[in-house]
């Protein structure tokens, strides 16, 4: 029963402070929704900073993931140009290069396209012409 009349004291002086500065249930109502959407504006800032970073952040693990595995290419690669029989077989393959005393053979048949990219033997390419033969070819045309 102390508590119910404690209670009811507390809430007449409430009542009678609102009364005091002319306050009605309107106006408390207004001001606690400015209130609330102060504190939503103080909030929005730092929240919208937070969601932001972390998305920042997803973006750089994923690019790191990439170079990492980059990295582990890269040195694969390197473990494999290390190793003197690979570089003896990447300099014959694509460099077609020979050991003293062989006699290499390039044997052609009919309708094969280098696979290498290069131009066959004696054909001239258009990027090997110099810049002005481009130029004149482009302005002859």
């Amino acid at each position: 029963m102390r508590a119910r009349v404690a209670e009811g004291v507390r809430s007449k002086r409430l009542a009678g402070a609102a009364r005091a500065l002319g306050l009605t249930s309107t106006r408390r109502a207004a001001i606690a929704a400015l209130v609330v959407c102060a504190l939503a504006f103080t909030l929005a800032v730092p929240l919208r900073t937070y969601l932001a970073q972390r998305a920042e952040v997803a973006e750089q693990e994923e690019l790191k993931q990439q170079l990492v595995g980059k990295v582990a290419e890269l040195e694969r690669r390197k473990r494999e140009l290390s190793d003197p029989a690979h570089i003896e077989a990447e300099a014959r393959r694509r460099l077609r290069y020979v050991m003293p005393g062989e006699t290499p053979y390039i044997v052609q048949l009919p309708g094969d396209a280098w696979t290498d990219g290069t131009s066959e033997p004696g054909k001239r390419d258009k990027v090997d012409e110099a810049w002005f033969e481009k130029l004149w070819a482009g302005v002859a045309k």
